[in-house]
Formats: structure tokens, C-alpha cells, sequence
């Protein structure tokens, strides 16, 4: 049986050598261990301490894992806003993060743009006294970046309100100037490659600061992962309650399989896929940018305006065993979404595009 090639945007294209790491994990039975052993400390280091080598991670933020990036929208929320929050909202994902925000009965407020287009900082009015401002670095539903220079002057213009960051569809391929953020979260289901189950939220010590304080005024910033609570059992390389075990293993692993590979390598790689696939669309029969602004089009969500709905051109491509993503929601019948993630190599997605063209001739 042949083996296909995902270009799915999540669930996606398994990082290489998952398969070993997995037949590793039963080998070393890691699925049976408790969580509070010696081994599972050793877990935990290990996948921490390679995370925040791969992403050269400053020593004042803590990684810790839950069950899922949804959950950390929630868990923000509560730990780290007494009355309000702020968001930049472009699609699907960031709207649903601005709704957590309005059903946990806070003030929250947010500046839309129209799917498929970002923001420009200069002209934005920012109301005052905020205490958390959330920015989707990559919007997956719609294809839209947020530049890290662009994180960097939101955090000039307010310096006290805590700036959290959903990497959920860009991490490890962002390199950003962690003094300009206080939280990043994702999920390890699209650029690392692995089965979902998994949520990674990392944290520094303002964030944890400001939630012991809001306890301390009486508001419920619980009970199910307490950020301070995290934090104490993670410096400590352990969890409150039962963790997703396997997958902080596999994680581990693909991160060492990364530093290996090399980081800079890795996003050199990106780089260059991505400019196939947008070149690929700038010149299509039956394709075109859904994101118009190039500054805003992302590294790792490529997403195109189409003719031929993502079903029949998932036909054309089975035979070449290449599955593509149909667009978000509304969208789903006239858009195509094609995730760059580093599982997929650069001769993958020549061929996916040499196999476009094909098609576009024949449009």
C-alpha cells in the first residue's frame, strides 16, 4: 500500500521518524508508567529542555502541557485577566478566542479585520488599562500572518498589558523576540507533526505573577490548571493531574530529531516551500491569493482562492498520493488550504506543484 503525502493543515503530515519513536515508546513502556515515577521526570526534562532549545527559549518562561491549545484559551482567560481582554480577530480561530474571552463575563474587546486580511499597528486605537491583548500569529482558517514585528510594536505601544500569542499552526518557524510576549500555546498536531491530544503552553513569570494576584483578590482562576499550580509541579518536571504521557515523549523525540536537522535549516526549508506554492498560485489558471497583501501571507498555511473545489482536485492528486485541505467553514468549496509544515520536504511539495500544473493546463 502506498503511503500519502498530507498537505492538510491539521491533523497533518506525521513528522519523519514518528513511526520509530512510537514502536520506541512500547518498546520502553512508556504508555504504562505513572506519572509520578522517576521515568516520567525524565520525560518531561528531556522534551522541555529540548523545546526550549529549539526555540531558544529564555530561562523566565515555563513549559507546561495540557490536554489541548483549545483549553489554554480558557485557562488564559481566567489566570490572567481580572476584568478585560483585547483581541485582534481575522478569522475563525481568533474569533473563537475572542468568544472565550465574552462567555467567561469578561470586558472583552476586539478589532476585526475581513477574513483573509491583517492589521496595520500604526493606525490602530488602543483602549487603555488593558490587562491582556491576544494576538493568532497564524490565523488557520484564513492564511494570515501576524509579523513578529509587527507583536513588537503592539508591545511598545502598551508595555503593561500581558500580550499572548497563539502559535498553535506556526511554532518552531517563528522567531520571536520573547521580551515583546508573555504566552505562547499550541498544539502539536500541525508543525511538529505528531497525533493531537496534546497542548503546550508556556508562560513567564508576569503571567504567573498576575494570576497568584488575581487569587489573591478572591477570583476563581480554577480549579482545573491553575497556571501558578502548573508552574510549581513543571519546575519540578511534573503535572497535576494525569498528562497526555506518549505525547510529551513524542514531542521529545521530534524536537531532538529537530535540533538535529537544525532549526535555521528547518526554516530555510519553509521559506523556500513557501515560495513554490505562492509562485504556484501567482501564476495559476484556477488559483488565486486568498490573502492579497503579501506581508500577511503565511509561512505555514498557504491559502488559495480556487475554481476547482478542494474534493475534485484531492482526485486529481490521488494518484500521486498527495492530499490537499478544503477550505475554513464557508469557505470550504472555494478555497484550498496547503500546510507547510516541516514534515513535508521540499520534493514533496515540487511534486505537489508540478502536479498543479498539470491541472491548471487542463482548467
Amino acid at each position: 500500500m502506498s503511503k500519502k503525502t498530507y498537505f492538510t493543515p491539521g491533523p497533518s503530515q506525521l513528522y519523519p521518524g514518528v513511526g520509530q519513536f512510537l514502536q520506541d515508546a512500547i518498546t520502553e513502556d512508556v504508555g504504562s508508567i505513572s506519572h509520578r515515577s522517576a521515568a516520567f521526570k525524565a520525560i518531561f526534562k528531556n522534551t522541555t529542555e529540548k523545546l526550549r532549545e529549539l526555540l531558544s527559549l529564555p530561562d523566565n518562561f515555563q513549559i507546561m502541557f495540557t490536554g489541548t491549545a483549545t483549553e489554554i484559551w480558557e485557562r488564559i482567560i481566567a489566570n490572567c485577566t481580572e476584568s478585560n481582554s483585547f483581541h485582534f480577530v481575522n478569522g475563525s480561530f481568533s474569533k473563537k478566542f475572542y468568544s472565550y474571552s465574552k462567555e467567561s463575563i469578561r470586558n472583552a474587546q476586539l478589532i476585526e479585520a475581513p477574513f483573509g486580511q491583517g492589521f496595520n499597528i500604526d493606525e490602530i486605537k488602543f483602549p487603555k488599562e488593558l490587562e491582556l491583548i491576544c494576538i493568532t500569529q497564524n490565523e488557520t482558517s484564513s492564511g494570515v500572518q501576524f509579523p513578529v514585528e509587527d507583536i513588537k510594536k503592539v508591545h511598545r505601544v502598551d508595555k503593561e498589558a500581558l500580550i499572548a500569542v497563539d502559535v498553535v499552526s506556526s511554532l518552531p518557524i517563528p522567531k520571536f523576540d520573547y521580551s515583546a510576549v508573555d504566552t505562547l500555546f499550541f498544539s502539536v498536531q500541525k508543525c511538529f507533526g505528531l497525533p493531537a491530544g496534546l497542548g503546550v503552553w508556556i508562560a513567564n513569570e508576569r503571567c504567573i505573577d498576575s494570576a497568584n494576584l488575581i487569587k489573591s483578590r478572591g477570583h476563581k482562576i480554577g480549579p482545573h490548571h491553575e497556571l501558578p499550580k502548573l508552574a510549581e509541579m513543571a519546575q519540578e518536571y511534573q503535572t497535576p493531574a494525569t498528562p497526555n504521557v506518549l505525547g510529551i515523549y513524542l514531542l521529545g523525540r521530534v524536537c531532538e530529531s529537530m535540533l538535529e536537522k537544525g532549526i535555521e535549516t528547518i526554516r530555510k526549508e519553509t521559506s523556500e516551500k513557501r515560495a513554490l506554492l505562492y509562485d504556484l498560485i501567482a501564476n495559476s489558471s484556477f488559483l488565486s491569493h486568498a490573502v492579497e497583501n503579501p506581508m500577511h501571507r503565511s509561512e505555514t498555511v498557504v491559502v488559495a482562492n480556487t475554481t476547482i473545489p478542494a474534493p475534485e482536485l484531492n482526485k486529481i492528486l490521488a494518484p500521486h498520493d498527495l492530499v490537499i485541505g478544503s477550505g475554513y467553514g464557508k469557505y470550504k468549496e472555494t478555497q484550498i488550504r496547503i500546510a507547510n509544515f516541516p514534515a513535508i520536504s521540499v520534493e514533496k511539495t515540487k511534486e505537489l506543484v508540478t502536479v498543479l500544473k498539470t491541472i491548471q493546463k487542463d482548467a
